[in-house]
Parts: structure tokens; sequence; C-alpha cells
């Protein structure tokens, strides 16, 4: 008996050393988390009051970017403007929304045809997009994020 309870000791003092656990750092938790995450896709898109509630991506990135146009087309049509000769060009907006919802325009390629005839145009996008309705922004695991946009814009004048 006392060799079996000496060979169960043995047992389970050589044993105990495959139970061992280790210990992991909250840092090496967020390091290899941080490393996993794609930096370039949010969880949910910045989002209009009417766009708030769709959850799937691609939609909600097209409503967002509808609401945008439709808005900026809007103010742009609301100038009326008189040109000598008709254009019809497509420029690109480059647009940020802050962590806060807050939107800017970062720039903007213009061709110099539209420039020539239409030289207000840098500031009535500005004014469109500072006249753009609450946003809410976008997020990453449920915190505010910056988010950049390229946004084709068609001018096209008569």
């Amino acid at each position: 008996m006392k060799k079996a309870l000496f060979l169960l000791l043995i047992i389970l003092i050589s044993g105990c050393e495959r139970f061992e656990t280790k210990k992991i750092s909250s840092e090496e938790i967020l390091s290899e988390e941080t490393r996993e995450l794609n930096w370039h896709e949010v969880d949910q898109y910045p989002a209009f009051k009417e766009c708030k509630e769709i959850t799937e991506v691609e939609a909600a990135k097209t409503c967002f970017g509808n609401k945008v146009a439709s808005y900026v087309y809007a103010r742009l049509d609301a100038k009326q403007p008189v040109v000598s000769k008709a254009l019809e060009d497509t420029l690109l907006l480059y647009l940020s929304i802050s962590d806060r919802g807050v939107p800017a325009i970062d720039s903007v390629e213009i061709d110099t045809m539209v420039t020539h005839h239409l030289p207000e145009i840098k500031t009535w996008l500005r004014e469109s997009i500072d006249s753009l309705p609450n946003i809410y922004p976008a997020t990453k695991r449920g915190i505010p994020v910056a988010t950049k946009f390229k946004m084709p814009i068609v001018i096209k004048a008569e």
C-alpha cells in the first residue's frame, strides 16, 4: 500500500508540470488583437439619422454616400450658375468625417476648365459640406473613429 501511495504521489508531482498555465499580460493580448484588426475597415459607417438603423455594411455605406451626394447636388443646383459653354465633367471630392461626426473637405480634384467656368465651385462645395445635417461617426469595435471618403461629383451645366 505504501508503494502504491508513493507511486501515486510521484505521478501527481510529475504530472502537475503538464497542467501549468502560462500567464499572459494584458499588454500581450492588446498587442495581438491590434495586429489582427483590419484598421482599413470600420464596423459601422458614418450615418445620417435616416441610415442609422441599417446594419449591413455595404447598404449603410451606400445610404451614407447617396445622402451626401443628394445634399451636395441640391446645394449646387440651388446656385444655378450661368455658363457660356456646356460643361460635363467629374470632380473628386475627398471628404473626411471626424470621430465626432464633423465633415470636412480634405481636397478636391477639379479640371481647370471647370474652375475657369465655375470659379466659385470650391466655395459652393465647402458650403454644401458645412450644411450637412448631424452625422453619426463611424465606429470600430464600438469606438467612434475618423473616416475618409473619395466621392465623384458629376458637374453638368448647359
